[in-house]
């Protein structure tokens, strides 16, 4: 059975600005690629996506566009940057719309994120990747995402440095493993609930 995973990059970037996230989430891509997982990546901010807490804002909101892909995809990925210690606020945003889910049901009643997996890619020049990470997953939790052991991959560079993920090089021990953690467990448990999803309460 092949799996969809979508990527949110929550870059404060516009495309086709470097995002070290991007990147990121590019290669949990790949990786769950290895478990027979299609997906793609969505970079938010080159969407007029508007603030709110409805799943449409309407007035030629782009939300509606990318919750579809959200509802047609197994596993969700947010793939963020880290600023003053926390999410981005691009991830932020997409979160707050995310709670909209909490009032829609699926076809049989349950709510609409049930059965659907969800973890996390941090980046960052500072601390702060386990909180971001907790932030992150914890508010998908709420929404009714499953989230797998090892949900999450990060890379922190030295504090205040300037050296992105893009040019530290190969990280095959640390972050390379986490994302192969990431992906192999996201996919087990994302072919598990698609086999027999939660019940009916």
């Amino acid at each position: 059975m092949t799996l969809k995973a979508l990527v949110l990059g929550c870059s404060l970037k516009k495309s086709p600005a470097p995002s070290s996230s991007e990147l990121l989430g590019r290669e949990v891509l790949a990786a769950l690629a290895d478990h027979d997982v299609d997906g793609e990546l969505v970079r938010v901010v080159d969407h007029d996506v508007r603030f709110g807490v409805s799943t449409d804002e309407g007035d030629g909101d782009a939300w509606p566009r990318i919750r579809a892909k959200v509802l047609d995809a197994q596993i969700l990925v947010i793939a963020t940057p880290i600023w003053m210690g926390q999410p981005s606020s691009v991830a932020k945003m997409v979160l707050e719309r995310l709670d909209a889910e909490l009032s829609e049901t699926d076809d049989q009643g349950r709510p609409s994120m049930y059965g659907k997996v969800g973890a996390v890619a941090v980046v960052g020049n500072e601390d702060g990747a386990h909180h971001v990470t907790a932030e992150v997953l914890q508010a998908l939790n709420d929404v009714g995402f499953s989230i797998p052991a090892v949900s999450s991959t990060y890379w922190v560079g030295e504090a205040m440095g300037k050296v992105d993920y893009s040019d530290a090089g190969p990280k095959p021990d640390t972050t390379g493993a986490a994302t192969a953690g990431l992906a192999a467990n996201a996919a087990h448990l994302a072919r598990l609930l698609s086999a027999d999803n939660y019940p009916v309460s």
